[in-house]
């Protein structure tokens, strides 16, 4: 595994990867038509402005009624799918959800494994890390299809290949599958990707996919999706994988219904996908199809830490819509692969540092305007803009501070000399006499503001102090002050 197992790049490499985006006329121009695109689809499937707040409400509510009771559904969950036939592990890290495949896939003797979607696969670089010991790993969707042969991280969590164009396809197409002659229609570009994934199904020995939703009381994974890979990756090889973060546990099956009319409408602007797969069992006797072992992954790494704080807790209720990335004026200029992380946009900024710890991440919560546009359309209500905030409080903490519940990588911006500065104003904005002595020496020396005024002026003019103060004009016109 390399230095960092969940990204390609150091995110610590934000801001450099931020402006060669913002120089790419292609893809900002790619972007900003996708976003469009998908801001109106969205529009469109919630036209009701009443009926989409109260089930956006309604979605919220179940997410929090979840994590309120977290460990007491996980439990549940397993013991649900036990009885049900289904296999549990549970892995603390990315190192030991890696472990538990790859020792899944050694036990059957499996080379071979077909990919559905699964951004928790991602998250942990599963495909690398059993490359690494001789196994291969195909991916189905065909937007991560395209990704992996670019050898490229998704750029969207729902979209994966949102920055190619046809043009990109046809090329890693004619490059990379053979007797593939170059064209930009794009249902021969389809058709051709699915002949050479076809075969592929037959030949695995090991399926795998994520989970969109995983039901305590019946022992119910839930998967949606538009393509049929999903259905396929999870029903021909004869073991199927699932990865699930132990997020995406919910209490009841009618809590489900709700949740998926949130997720698809808001993510790709449709009422309904395609697929709904749920499953609960491997296959039964007398059953024609199906695998004989299933098995599912809770992934922690790293989100206890943001469950063991009240505030955090909410990073949790994402249900992976990708509709705050739609509507991010960042994200929107700059795409996914600037962020450097497996979760772009305004989602990653808040759960990639407890994936990767501040140390490795804290540049992502200062990426954001603090517009709101994200916590407006967040399915959920997720809280965005505050958590942003309460992350960057975090990353600028004094890291020998004590407190009640730690984040790893704590005080990775902090800067002795900045704290000094804001006590200095803090200082002054509080005593009224030193305030104004500021405000005499500001007015009166301004003459000696510098030029450069670290980051503000690298894109804006210099701040300098008015001559004369407003409450000095007040004074001279005989206003009290």
């Amino acid at each position: 595994m390399s230095k960092h197992p969940m990204q390609f790049v150091p995110s610590a490499d934000f801001k450099e990867r931020a402006r060669g985006a913002l120089d790419d006329d292609k893809l900002r121009k790619s972007f900003r038509g996708a976003m469009d695109f998908l801001q109106a689809k969205r529009r469109n499937q919630f036209s009701d402005e009443e009926e989409r707040e109260s089930l956006r409400d309604l979605g919220s509510a179940i997410r929090k009624y979840a994590l309120a009771n977290l460990p007491d559904l996980l439990e549940q969950l397993e013991r649900k799918l036990t009885a049900n036939g289904i296999q549990v592990h549970w892995a603390e890290t990315a190192a030991e959800a890696n472990a538990i495949v790859l020792d899944i896939m050694q036990r059957n003797a499996a080379r071979r494994m077909i990919k559905g979607k699964s951004m928790a696969s991602e998250e942990i670089e599963l495909n690398h890390y059993l490359g690494e010991h001789g196994m291969e790993c195909v991916e189905s969707d065909m937007g991560e299809y395209i990704v992996q042969l670019a050898g490229e991280k998704p750029s969207h969590i729902v979209m994966p290949a949102i920055h190619k164009n046809k043009a990109d396809v046809a090329k890693l197409f004619e490059e990379h599958i053979p007797d593939t002659p170059y064209t930009e229609d794009v249902d021969e570009l389809i058709q051709t990707g699915r002949r050479a994934l076809r075969q592929r199904f037959m030949e695995a020995d090991v399926g795998l996919s994520g989970v969109n939703f995983a039901v305590a009381e019946t022992g119910t994974l839930w998967l949606i999706e538009n393509e049929g890979n999903g259905r396929l990756s999870t029903t021909v090889p004869p073991v199927h994988v699932a990865i699930m973060g132990m997020e995406k546990v919910v209490a009841k099956l009618d809590h489900v219904v709700p949740l998926v009319s949130l997720l698809t409408r808001s993510a790709t602007g449709q009422a309904v996908t395609t697929y709904f797969n749920l499953i609960s069992s491997p296959r039964r006797p007398g059953e024609l199809d199906g695998p004989r072992e299933v098995h599912l992954v809770l992934l922690d790494n790293g989100r206890s830490q943001a469950y063991a704080d009240e505030q955090l807790r909410s990073t949790l209720q994402c249900i992976r819509c990708g509709a705050c990335m739609n509507h991010c004026p960042v994200y929107g200029r700059i795409g996914g692969h600037a962020y450097g992380t497996t979760y772009p946009g305004p989602i990653g900024k808040i759960l990639s540092p407890h994936l990767l710890g501040l140390d490795e991440a804290g540049d992502l919560p200062f990426a954001s305007t603090l517009c709101g546009a994200c916590s407006e359309v967040c399915p959920v209500r997720i809280p965005i803009p505050d958590l942003l905030i309460r992350l960057r409080n975090e990353a600028k903490r004094n890291p020998n501070e004590t407190v009640a519940t730690p984040l790893r990588g704590q005080g990775a911006k902090h800067s002795a000399a900045e704290r000094v500065v804001w006590q200095f104003w803090s200082g002054a904005f509080k005593s009224p006499k030193a305030w104004a002595a500021l405000r005499w020496g500001a007015t009166r020396l301004r003459a000696f503001t510098p030029g450069a005024q670290a980051g503000w002026t690298q894109h804006r003019t210099p701040l300098k102090p008015a001559p004369r103060s407003l409450h000095d004009l007040l004074k001279d016109k005989g206003q009290p002050e």
